[in-house]
Formats: structure tokens, C-alpha cells, sequence
């Protein structure tokens, strides 16, 4: 009997183990839901959006408020263009907000960053934010930083 307790107990416990990986497989993968309601896109050009990905989250003041559905290049401009899909409950961001791609930490994944301007008139479905702000690619900067030393 005391080996059946046993064996049920370990059982529990793989099973809790296991839903703790699927539930962190979908954190990492951001494959989680922001509230299940109704949502509104929008969208905005890049020069560069250096690792930025499809469902990166997208941000206002560091609370997650939606994430990247697509992401295309324009093929007159030859930009980057990336649509969000927004939560509705925030459908009072001012029509002249900013964008801008930033990076978690030294070395994390990139997310979106939205900046509310000041318009009375708020973003809709198919809205297009005209203020962003590309990726800052760490290549880059060192490579600037290179070429900087070497002309002095």
C-alpha cells in the first residue's frame, strides 16, 4: 500500500513538472494571450528592426499592451514594415504617437515601445504611426566606435 502513496506521488509530481515546462515554453515562445478580447492594428515603418519578431511584444510605459503580428518589407520604400496588433482596451492612444524598437536587456529579445504623443485624435483600426525610432544594431555601434579611434 505504502508503495502505491509512492508511486502516486511521483506521478503528481512529473505532471506538475511537465505543465511548469509547457507553461514556461509558452512564456519564453510569447505565445500567451494578452486579455482574449478584441484587438485593433496598427502599423509602422522602420529603417531597421534589427531581431524584432513576430508576436514581440509591444509596450507603453513597460505594461504590455499588444504584440507584432506581421512583419513585411515595403517594396516602393524599401522599409520594414510592421503591424501590431493593439489590445482595445487602449484605444485612446494619441494618432500621433511614436515607435520605437528596444532591446530587453544587453542582449534580449526586442519588443516594440509605443510613446503617446498629444493628439486629440486617438489610433485606430488601420492607423500607421509615422514617429519611430529603428533598432540600435550593437554591430554598428562597435563598428562606428572602430572607425572612430582609428581617425584620430
Amino acid at each position: 500500500m505504502n508503495s502505491k502513496v509512492l508511486e502516486f506521488t511521483v506521478g503528481l509530481f512529473i505532471l506538475a513538472g511537465i505543465a511548469a515546462l509547457g507553461y514556461l515554453a509558452l512564456g519564453v515562445g510569447n505565445m500567451g494571450t494578452l486579455s482574449g478580447g478584441e484587438t485593433y492594428r496598427v502599423s509602422a515603418r522602420f529603417d531597421n528592426i534589427g531581431g524584432l519578431a513576430v508576436k514581440a511584444p509591444v509596450t507603453l510605459a513597460g505594461v504590455k499592451i499588444g504584440r507584432v503580428s506581421r512583419i513585411v518589407v515595403d517594396p516602393e520604400l524599401f522599409r520594414a514594415e510592421v503591424t501590431m496588433e493593439i489590445d482595445a482596451a487602449y484605444d485612446n492612444l494619441p494618432l500621433d504617437s511614436g515607435a520605437s524598437i528596444l532591446t530587453s536587456g544587453l542582449l534580449g529579445a526586442q519588443y516594440i515601445e509605443l510613446d503617446p504623443g498629444g493628439d486629440i485624435e486617438f489610433l485606430k483600426d488601420g492607423s500607421r504611426i509615422d514617429i519611430t525610432q529603428s533598432a540600435v544594431v550593437l554591430e554598428h555601434l562597435i563598428s562606428q566606435f572602430f572607425f572612430s579611434q582609428n581617425k584620430e
